[in-house]
């Protein structure tokens, strides 16, 4: 058979009764020594003759001086016996008073601290309750559920705050799942409906010709090349998402101009000021993230557009930066920190200029690397991306 196990309201209620009855004890104790360090100290007192008789001859002999020098020591020191006595007395009485009304006093107070607890740990947990409560409530599918604490802000009142967020973030989290797998969803449907469209236009003919199956062909083959285009782009952003594990030096300045060089660009004037910018990461993580730059400023352009992109290391903050601008069009001030979400772009959702994942696999890079990502759309066009890195 199990222990019954104590709530925690339980535990702490007594743990505030133990230590409550623990101070009494002291105080009762240090009290009574103190008290009983000033009384007289207990003495053996000398047997004396304590007779009425001798009483009563001492009276008489003391009243009119007759007694003799002997019975006259002989009444003092019993006299004295008897003070001796009395104060003993009076000691142990007082001692044992005190002993007994503050036994009494350390019970009732125990009792009555025991009850206070009882009452004030079951307030506090009444709190946490809550929060036991909205995360009973909380699911996958309804993270909308917040604790509404009252009371002082203490660490419990911290403590709803800090799941409020957290649920905020799952919800967010959520949230943003859903929508992408949605529109990945989406994004691979339209390739797959293209190969199946073309097959069955194909098929549908009694007798097809060689152009019309070399037509077939030909839209299936641009279809999965779509299709796989998008799932290396999802895992790109599936292991951009996981913590690095293999970190090598890189110097962004290199990977920039091999970048360039291997990005076709007609009709675009493409400015690389490039300085060193040595940092430590995953090489391929990296040129991808500078391919994703170039690419989205190249496509994203006017025919006769230009790009500037310059690396350097601030010599400040000793970090590296990376910054691509382009002259393509104007882009809302509101719209540009959406670019970087999945499939975002800055007109449809859909289209076939890319998937809407280039910048939000540059943001997922930079952050693997602890970096930072800025955007700014001026007024004359286009976009500047500063990623800055350590």
């Amino acid at each position: 058979m199990r222990r019954p196990h104590l709530t925690i309201r339980a535990r702490l209620t007594l743990l505030a009764t133990a230590l409550s009855a623990a101070a009494g004890t002291v105080v009762v104790a240090s009290t009574y020594a103190l008290v009983a360090s000033t009384l007289p100290a207990s003495k053996t007192v000398t047997a004396v003759n304590s007779s009425q008789a001798f009483a009563a001859a001492c009276r008489t002999a003391l009243a009119d001086g007759t007694a003799d020098a002997n019975l006259r020591e002989k009444c003092q020191a019993a006299f004295k016996a008897g003070v001796k006595v009395g104060a003993q007395v009076q000691s142990d009485t007082t001692l044992s008073h005190l002993l007994t009304f503050s036994l009494v006093t350390l019970v009732t107070a125990t009792f009555l601290t025991a009850l206070a607890s009882w009452f004030v740990v079951g307030r506090v947990l009444r709190r946490i309750q809550r929060i036991t409560d909205a995360a009973r409530a909380a699911s996958d599918t309804n993270l909308s559920e917040r604790v509404a604490l009252q009371g002082p802000h203490d660490e419990v009142y911290e403590l709803g705050d800090t799941f409020n967020e957290m649920l905020a973030r799952l919800d967010a989290s959520f949230t943003g799942q859903r929508c992408f797998i949605a529109n990945a969803s989406h994004e691979l449907r339209t390739p797959l409906t293209v190969i199946s469209t073309s097959v069955d236009v194909a098929l549908a003919k009694p007798s097809p010709t060689a152009a019309a199956l070399g037509a077939m062909a030909l839209d299936v083959r641009e279809a999965a090349n779509r299709a796989t285009a998008l799932i290396d782009a999802l895992l790109t952003l599936a292991r951009t998402d996981r913590a690095l594990t293999d970190r090598e030096p890189v110097d962004l300045a290199t990977v920039v101009e091999d970048v360039v060089d291997s990005i076709p660009h007609p009709g675009v004037d493409v400015d690389a000021s490039l300085e060193p910018a040595r940092t430590t990461g995953d090489p391929v993580l990296l040129e991808r993230l500078v391919a994703n730059l170039v690419d989205n400023a190249v496509r994203y352009n006017r025919p006769d557009g230009r790009v500037a992109i310059s690396t350097r290391t601030d010599e400040v903050s000793g970090r590296v930066v990376v910054e691509v601008a382009n002259t393509g069009p104007v882009v809302p001030a509101t719209q540009v920190d959406g670019l970087f979400e999945p499939f975002r772009r800055l007109s449809d959702r859909t289209g076939p200029d890319g998937f809407g994942l280039g910048l939000a696999i540059v943001a997922s890079i930079t952050s693997a690397h602890s970096g930072t990502l800025t955007a700014t759309a001026p007024d004359t066009g286009g976009l500047v991306v500063t990623v800055t890195l350590p």
